[in-house]
């Protein structure tokens, strides 16, 4: 809302720049459709501060009543069907500038659903690898349930022919009941997954299996490229850059406002004192003109706009580099978990070997009678200990994979930002 005093200032400045014109149209009886033109320019000269408008072609209706013609008293009719168009010329930019801020914000909506969908695929991945891990722990256990049965009743062999004695054969009970406990202890977290699985993929869990499938093979070698590229894979830096483009166009906007809006407008239509007369060729009237305002002066509104604008895009410059870090953590990570884990499935898979080796080694004592069924339990226990740590770091392997793929992107990258986000339905094509 303009002041009293910047109000008379517009009103001065636009009809000081139509006097010249006015004065050469009087005479011709047409100042009352001028005086409309300028009442024109001047409710649109409420919005600045200052209105500059000049219609270059004009023509108006002859079959309009005579303007300023005296009544006495008469009533007569004036039809009138006005058709106005009008169209900003962008010639600093501001629409441009304003359009690409909104187009990337789409496309940061874009890249946060794509790294919604990325995150529900790994989670998908990690409870499926999780269920054959747990599949192969279970398949570990059952087979040393079958070698703990074949154990006890060798015992109970032993003890009814008066070679062994009862205490062997609780023992041999006991190690075989804790480890099938064990196995169906597995069977609850195995069912949790698959539910999980079932959950994600959109199907309810009592309709939805997964087959035992141990998990045996190692995970493959994955390629990490460059840092530089990883910036442009992974689609939550999308979503941090897209936001900190956005804000820089946003400053272009802002800085745009020092300078006048320029647009073109036309007028056309029809008038005439008679209903009957208003669509005949003499009724049409049209105008062509240009029009600029530009504002003098706004305490400091636009400085203060530009300055907003600029603290805006430092504070997503700021926002942009934590996940920036975050990512490269993230590949770090993984890289040493999938180095270091592979190493440590080899040291586990020897432990194995020498712990498989002794326990055959206290068999044969155990059978000779130089040793007690107690060496036997613990290298059986020993052993499954071992093998279950091995299926263990198998399965972390297949996480750590898992999360290093998606750490690198899942495939992703820059270019399936929708370029055009404004296009219907192109968000959730892009998407799937």
């Amino acid at each position: 809302m303009l002041s009293p005093l910047s109000f008379l200032v517009t009103t001065t400045l636009v009809v000081e720049y139509h006097t010249r014109e006015m004065s050469a149209l009087l005479c011709d009886g047409k100042i009352a459709r001028i005086l409309t033109y300028i009442l024109h320019g001047l409710v649109n000269g409420l919005v600045m501060d200052i209105t500059a408008m000049k219609n270059a072609f004009e023509e108006f209706s002859k079959n309009a009543p005579p303007q300023g013609a005296i009544s006495n008293g008469r009533t007569e009719n004036d039809f009138q069907l006005p058709i106005e168009l009008s169209y900003e010329i962008d010639a600093w930019g501001r629409v441009r500038k304003n359009v690409e801020s909104h187009r990337e914000a789409a496309q940061a909506s874009a890249a946060d659903l794509a790294t919604v969908n990325l995150a529900m695929h790994a989670q998908l991945a990690l409870f499926y690898f999780q269920a054959r891990s747990l599949d192969a722990q279970e398949q570990l256990l059952q087979s040393t349930v079958a070698q703990y049965e074949q154990a006890l009743q060798l015992n109970q062999v032993r003890f009814q022919g008066g070679v062994g004695s009862e205490v062997e054969v609780e023992q041999a009970r006991t190690q075989l009941e804790t480890t099938r406990a064990q196995a169906q202890d597995v069977g609850v977290l195995r069912a949790q997954c698959e539910h999980a699985v079932a959950t994600l993929i959109g199907k309810p869990a009592t309709s939805f299996s997964l087959a035992p499938l141990p998990l045996r093979t190692p995970p493959p070698p994955i390629p990490t490229g460059v840092p530089s590229e990883l910036l442009e894979r992974r689609p939550d830096i999308a979503s941090a850059e897209r936001p900190m483009a956005a804000a820089n166009a946003r400053i272009g906007e802002a800085k745009a406002a020092y300078y006048p809006l320029l647009s073109l407008t036309a007028a056309g239509g029809f008038e005439s004192g008679a209903i009957t007369t208003l669509l005949q060729g003499p009724a049409g009237l049209w105008s062509v003109g240009g029009q600029a305002i530009q504002t003098l002066f706004d305490g400091g509104r636009r400085r203060a706009a530009s300055d907003q604008a600029v603290a805006a895009y430092d504070q997503t410059v700021a926002t942009y580099r934590e996940p920036v870090l975050t990512s490269f953590q993230q590949v770090e990570d993984n890289l040493a978990a999938l180095r270091i884990l592979e190493n440590e499935a080899k040291t586990q898979n020897e432990a194995v070997v020498a712990a498989q080796k002794s326990l055959d080694l206290s068999i044969q004592r155990y059978k000779g009678g130089v040793t007690s069924f107690l060496e036997v339990t613990v290298a059986q226990s020993a052993t499954l200990s071992d093998e279950a740590t091995a299926v263990n770091i198998l399965g972390r392997r297949m996480v750590a994979a898992v999360q290093l793929i998606q750490a690198l992107g899942g495939g992703w990258d820059s270019t399936s930002l929708p370029e055009r986000p404004e296009c219907c339905g192109k968000l959730a094509m892009n998407a799937n």
